[in-house]
């Protein structure tokens, strides 16, 4: 239960550094992100054990994601409560789990591993960012 908390936790603060960010611009921040070292950094080639089916799972789930993120960011930086922009990160992070959850073919710890994993490989990041463009987002929700 710890790791799934880790996980969430990790996801959120990974997430919400996209905040500002639009899907264009996150492979320019996984290369800024290149230089700086990360607990459980992933060396380079990490591209290479990414399978195509994965990548695409990523991208259904990242989309879902996005769209949490979107919802709430704007909720987020409208209140000017500190309780209140708590209370929303925390359901906005536990939104952004369930989007992963419900995405097929894909679990919460993959997505955090292919994440991290593209914000220190630019090769990985590419492929994502282009099969994130070229993804239909599902019709639910």
């Amino acid at each position: 239960m710890i790791n799934r908390y880790a996980l969430v936790a990790s996801l959120t603060a990974t997430l919400f550094s996209f905040t500002a960010l639009s899907s264009a611009s996150a492979l320019e921040m996984a290369q800024a992100q290149e230089t700086q070292p990360t607990q459980g950094q992933v060396g380079k080639g990490t591209d290479a054990t990414v399978s195509d089916q994965k990548i695409q799972a990523f991208a259904v789930a990242y989309l879902q994601v996005d769209k949490v993120r979107q919802a709430y960011s704007a909720k987020i930086e409208a209140t000017t409560d500190a309780a209140a922009k708590e209370k929303l990160q925390t359901e906005a992070s536990k939104e952004m789990v369930e989007a992963v959850e419900s995405s097929p073919a894909i679990s919460v710890e993959e997505y955090s591993t292919i994440l991290t994993a593209a914000q220190n490989d630019p090769a990985l990041a590419k492929k994502v960012q282009e099969k994130i463009q070229n993804t239909t987002p599902p019709a639910q929700q």
